[in-house]
C-alpha cells in the first residue's frame, strides 16, 4: 500500500502532493513502483493535527481518486462517513479507517475495510497514552470491530494495530514484536510504520526523510511474521527488500 497524502501538513511529506497534478503523478509512480493499493488521504492524522472539514477533505481527494482508479486499486484514508461514501462512488474499493467506525459504510457499499486502532483522536492521542497490556487491548478491540463488520456482511476486513496512534515508543515496539498475535486472529493484518517518529528516535533522532532503513526493517519484519500488507511511503525500496528475503510481492 503506497501512501498518497493530498495534504499541506502531513508529517512525512506535507505539501509535496497537495497540488492535484502532483498527486496524480505521484499516484501513477507508486503503481509503477509496485504498489498493489494506493492510499489517498486528505486529512493529516499526525499527532497534534486538527480536524479538516468533510467538504475540504472531499475537495482534496475525490478528483485524485477519480483520476487514479482506472490504473489500480485505490483506498481512501478517512475517518468520516461522507468522505468514505463519496470516495467509493469515485472509485475507491477499500476504506482505510483510523477510527475503526465505518464498517457499516463498507458493508453498504460492498467494499473492503481496514479497522485501525487509535486511542483518542489525532489532536490528543499522544498525551500520555497508557495501557495495562497494549498487545491484548489492541488485539481485542480490533477483533471486536472486525467481527462486527464481518457479521454485517463485509467480505474483506483488515486489522491494523495503529502504530504511532496513541502509543509510546515502547507500545509501538511491543506491538511490532508481537504481531504474530494479531496474525493468529485470522484477520489479515495491515501494518503502517513507515517513517514514523519512533523509528527516528530509536535510530538517533533522524528526520522523516532519513528513516528509510528503519522503515524497510519494520516492513520486512511485519511481512516475515505474517502481515498481509504494509503501508509505506517508499514503495520501490520496500518491494526490493521484500524480494531479497523471499516474501511474495506483486
Amino acid at each position: 500500500m503506497g501512501v498518497l497524502n493530498v495534504t499541506p501538513d502531513s508529517f512525512s511529506d506535507g505539501g509535496l502532493w497537495f497540488d492535484h497534478e502532483a498527486a496524480v503523478r505521484h499516484g501513477r509512480e507508486l503503481f509503477a513502483e509496485g504498489a498493489d493499493v494506493v492510499d489517498v488521504g486528505g486529512e493529516s492524522t499526525r499527532p497534534g493535527a486538527g480536524p479538516v472539514s468533510e467538504a475540504e477533505e472531499q475537495r482534496r481527494v475525490l478528483p485524485v481518486i477519480e483520476a487514479l482508479a482506472p490504473l489500480g486499486r485505490i483506498s481512501v484514508d478517512t475517518r468520516h462517513r461522507a468522505v468514505a461514501e463519496a470516495a467509493v462512488a469515485a472509485g475507491a474499493t477499500l476504506i482505510n479507517d483510523i477510527s475503526a467506525s465505518l464498517g457499516d459504510v463498507a458493508a453498504e457499499a460492498g467494499v473492503g475495510w481496514v479497522a485501525m486502532h487509535m486511542r483518542g483522536e489525532p489532536r490528543t492521542m499522544q498525551h500520555q497514552p497508557r495501557y495495562d497490556d497494549v498487545v491484548a487491548e489492541v488485539r481485542d478491540h480490533l477483533v471486536a470491530r472486525a467481527t462486527m463488520a464481518t457479521d454485517r456482511g463485509v467480505r474483506e476486513v483488515w486489522i491494523d494495530p495503529g502504530i504511532g496512534f496513541g502509543k509510546t515508543i515502547d507500545h509501538n515496539l511491543s506491538l511490532l514484536g508481537h504481531l504474530g498475535e494479531l496474525v493468529a486472529t485470522g484477520f489479515p493484518v495491515l501494518v503502517g510504520a513507515s517513517r514514523k517518529s519512533f523509528l527516528g528516535t530509536i535510530t538517533g533522532g533522524r528526520p522523516p526523510g532519513e528513516r528509510l532503513a528503519a522503515s524497510l526493517a519494520a516492513a520486512v519484519w511485519a511481512g516475515h511474521v505474517g502481515a498481509g500488507m504494509v503501508r509505506v511511503h517508499d514503495v520501490a525500496p520496500t518491494v526490493k527488500a521484500m524480494r531479497v528475503v523471499g516474501q511474495e510481492v506483486a
